[in-house]
């Protein structure tokens, strides 16, 4: 692309300049191979200066042609976005041209376009070169080596890779805030957006510098977006976009946590203050479900009629990195919830209509977030909380029955193994999804009935109010 040259859309016609714009093949037709107009004049110089308007009235003339709704005075401008897409485009074309003959005809429309991106001259230097405006410049040498495939921007993908990523909405949400994070460090480092500039040196720069970039993030969040990239560039060396996964191993420096800053389980005595608590009726059903199954609780505010089986099994819906749904045997304390929730309602009628699922489709929140908001109150109005200074989140929570849940599995002598199970935790070297009956069923059986919710202390919280 001779954006330099002296004698950009012209030629010599006898012995006066004229103007000549190539017409874009599929207009050739109705316009003919070329467009010319002569300036009337033998000096070069002087053609040079009156060679932009006579090219933007013949481009004019292109572009009413290709767009007739357009009239001959409206200047064809077009927003970065827009120029970006038409250039994906004659990248796919050239991708699948036949032969040579034609990728030298989307190459010829490659550089009428870049020519009509840059513009005309604003000066010229000393020795007469023309300069261009450096904006419009740099648009149109992108707008070029993106419709030659010689750069890719970095989020060209992504809209098909989270087509096809089969994840929850908050986990497609952390998608678009890591590339967001990587192309807001780009713009601060200077470093061009493209595949073939983001390089495993780019890649441990921006985790070292991410946490100034983001410096009301913990390293645990700023991770999760770095993983979200790997898992992009992942997707995009199987389908040979990049040669290697540059993300592969890289995380942010964790702080150690000691013993008594993590998250843990309730104890038996939390655990008795909760159940004796002034909870509503729904609240003490969805507590004694979680502490005598371990299931999350987003998987038991989804439960419907269907999933609890007469068969004494719950069937709760995938987790986290669960293949499939899971079977988890009802302990016998839950039956009369069970059967009382069941009671004179359809198959696909909802355990728990007191949360129903959220009524926006374009919200990232689970159903169990009001659940949870009511939880974190309640166990917070009867005292059960763990805070330590520095940590944004209290030791304690929901969760905390299912780590109480496997303490008391564990302690009741129940193999690691069958409470992964239960649990949904994976299995190294064995695949299970949904199983249906046998030893495996009655050994989760087992687990699940040795945990016995801690007898309640006389004159605990009945008063609370």
């Amino acid at each position: 692309m001779a954006l330099s040259s002296d004698r950009m859309f012209l030629e010599l016609h006898g012995n006066q300049w004229r103007v000549v714009v190539n017409v874009p093949k599929k207009l050739r037709a109705k316009l003919g191979t070329k467009l010319k107009r002569s300036l009337g004049t033998d000096s070069l110089k002087e053609a040079n200066r009156l060679k932009w308007d006579v090219i933007a009235e013949l481009k004019a003339i292109i572009a009413h042609a290709e767009n007739p709704s357009l009239s001959l005075e409206t200047a064809r401008s077009k927003s970065r976005e827009q120029v970006m897409q038409q250039a994906i485009r004659f990248a796919e074309q050239r991708k699948g041209a036949l032969d040579l003959v034609q990728r030298d005809q989307i190459d010829e429309e490659i550089d009428w376009q870049a020519e009509s991106l840059a513009g005309r001259p604003v000066a010229a230097d000393e020795d007469g070169h023309e300069i261009f405006d450096p904006d419009r410049l740099r648009l149109a040498k992108d707008f070029s080596q993106l419709a030659r495939g010689e750069r890719t921007p970095i989020d060209l993908h992504h809209e098909k890779f989270l087509g096809a990523s089969h994840v929850k909405a908050r986990t497609l949400a952390d998608d678009k805030r890591a590339m967001k994070l990587l192309k807001d460090w780009c713009n601060k480092a200077g470093v061009p957006p493209y595949l073939q500039t983001i390089t495993k040196r780019e890649a441990v720069r921006f985790c070292d510098e991410l946490p100034g970039l983001k410096d009301d993030l913990s390293p645990v969040t700023l991770n999760k977006y770095v993983s979200r990239l790997s898992v992009y560039w992942t997707w995009l060396e199987n389908r040979h976009e990049v040669e290697s996964n540059i993300w592969h191993g890289r995380r942010l420096r964790e702080p150690q946590q000691t013993t008594d800053q993590k998250e843990r389980p309730f104890t038996d005595d939390e655990v008795k203050t909760l159940l004796a608590g002034p909870a509503l009726p729904e609240m003490d059903d969805l507590m004694r479900i979680a502490a005598l199954s371990g299931a999350r609780l987003d998987a038991i505010v989804c439960l419907k009629v269907k999933d609890c089986r007469d068969d004494g099994v719950f069937v709760f819906k995938p987790q986290k990195k669960e293949p499939g749904p899971r079977l988890c045997p009802i302990h016998p304390d839950l039956e009369e919830i069970v059967d009382r929730r069941k009671k004179g309602k359809a198959p696909d009628d909802d355990i728990f209509p007191e949360w129903p699922g959220v009524k926006k489709s374009t919200s990232l929140r689970e159903r169990s977030f009001k659940a949870s908001n009511e939880f974190t109150a309640y166990r917070r109005k009867v005292g059960v909380e763990d805070r330590r200074e520095g940590k944004r989140r209290g030791l304690v929570n929901f969760h905390s029955f299912r780590r109480w849940f496997i303490t008391k599995a564990e302690q009741a002598g129940q193999p690691e193994s069958t409470i992964a199970i239960v649990v949904g935790h994976k299995r190294p070297g064995m695949t299970f999804g949904v199983y249906s009956g046998g030893p495996l069923l009655e050994q989760a059986r087992q687990c699940v009935e040795a945990v016995k919710l801690p007898k309640p202390t006389q004159g605990t919280l009945s008063e609370v109010a």
